[in-house]
């Protein structure tokens, strides 16, 4: 045998081997980078509960199922709270519908215009009462989003009717009538709707409720005055982070990828406020216009937006003042009807340290439900088998079947309605 011959049939063998281990090599860190990015070892659970033990407390969470049951997200990218958010922002809600609604306009003191949809319900209430929800979208939202329009026609064919404010500048077809447009906690606009929902309907009661940045306000709005809670039967939160001032430290942190996305939000909104820089800037001089103009396109946060544009509406001196006095947590405690605040433990824009607010509030005060789950992004909390999601989501659900309790508990008036 030539030396040649020897060395084809001593390499040979060891070749494909060597190769096939490699193979091996590739696909084991590519399932385990995927099992660890969509977190597929993560379990499932009932959400984490914080109340006092009341008698309506027990009757909310005997009646309002989905919080004591497991919330099972879809299987293989449902305990991603990055796709979880990822679906809900970009592609909304599965087959979502077109509820029928009215756009009301509502002039302002300051000369602001502020716009909310109407939507009448698609039958009788289950307690034959008037309820009206309010509704209070997240940043920069409106009553077209896909999520809104799924939650809406998911009330009203429970029989709700639904109020639902269309955030300052964040309708493209509406043009702002005064030099403003929303921010963090202006609570104008929605007093406002609720104002004319009082009085275009005497005889009916409201469940506020607030996504994200809505959830922030309608909080504030609630316990800025308690003549604002009249009438008023609960309100639920839902993805809110309670406290701007504590975030914005959060904001600029990798963890979680909270910088990415203050990216993305601070180019949304870099996009609103320039569709509408004629309205914004057209009374300023040339000079201060290109000011403000340069300092918008080379932000890179919301933090420097809000710094130099959005606190300047309401005359705030300093980010530090603006994000305290927009911020719900110096009001929420005096908020005395019930409320429901639900988050989500691997929602990326929430950092855990700012759910201590309603970890300590849940376990002051009696009206107060604070719900977390494990699983659901932020503001995603799909269901679903292993891939498709449901068309209604786990939120949805809860705060339908939250609102159905309450109604529920005014409707009977048990005798054991005192602790």
């Amino acid at each position: 045998m030539s030396a040649h011959e020897s060395d084809v049939h001593t390499i040979s063998p060891e070749m494909p081997a060597m190769f096939d281990g490699m193979k091996l090599a590739a696909v084991a860190t590519v399932l385990y980078i995927i099992v660890r990015c969509l977190n597929l070892k993560s379990p499932t659970a009932p959400p984490d509960l914080i109340y006092q033990d009341t008698a309506l407390n027990r009757f909310l969470l005997k009646s309002c199922s989905q919080l004591t049951k497991e919330y099972i997200p879809p299987l293989l990218w449902g305990k991603s709270g990055h796709l979880q958010t990822a679906l809900y922002g970009k592609l909304g809600r599965v087959s979502s519908p077109h509820p029928c609604g009215i756009r009301k306009y509502l002039p302002m003191q300051d000369g602001a215009t502020a716009t909310f949809d109407l939507f009448e319900p698609l039958g009788d209430h289950r307690t034959g009462d008037d309820i009206t929800m309010v509704i209070c979208p997240g940043i920069g939202n409106h009553s077209e989003k896909h999520y809104i329009r799924t939650f809406v026609d998911y009330a009203q064919k429970d029989g709700y009717r639904c109020a639902v404010l269309n955030h300052l500048g964040a309708l493209p077809n509406i043009e702002l009538t005064s030099p403003r447009m929303f921010t963090y906690g202006c609570t104008w606009e929605f007093a406002s709707m609720v104002g004319y929902i009082k009085r275009a309907y005497p005889n009916t009661q409201l469940i506020v409720v607030g996504f994200s940045l809505g959830g922030n306000i309608v909080c504030k709005f609630l316990g800025e005055n308690r003549a604002n809670q009249e009438r008023v039967l609960c309100c639920v939160s839902v993805c809110q982070g309670y406290s701007a001032l504590r975030a914005q430290e959060t904001f600029l942190q990798w963890d979680q990828f909270r910088r990415f996305y203050n990216f993305l939000m601070a180019d949304n909104m870099k996009k609103i406020i320039l569709s509408h820089r004629h309205s914004l800037f057209g009374g300023h001089s040339l000079k201060m216009i290109d000011a403000d103009l340069s300092r918008l396109y080379t932000a890179t946060s919301l933090m420097q937006i809000d710094d130099n544009i959005m606190r300047k509406f309401h005359g705030h001196r300093s980010l530090k003042e603006y994000y305290e006095k927009e911020s719900c947590v110096h009001y929420i405690h005096n908020v005395d009807v019930p409320l429901l605040l639900v988050n989500s433990a691997d929602d990326p824009l929430v950092h855990d340290s700012l759910l201590t607010i309603p970890r300590t509030l849940a376990a002051k005060k009696p009206n107060v439900i604070f719900a977390l789950t494990l699983h659901g992004g932020h503001l995603g909390f799909f269901e679903g088998a292993v891939l498709f999601p449901q068309p209604l989501t786990w939120m949805d659900k809860v705060i339908v079947g939250y609102a159905n309790a309450i109604c529920q508990w005014e409707k009977q008036k048990p005798p054991c309605h005192i602790a």
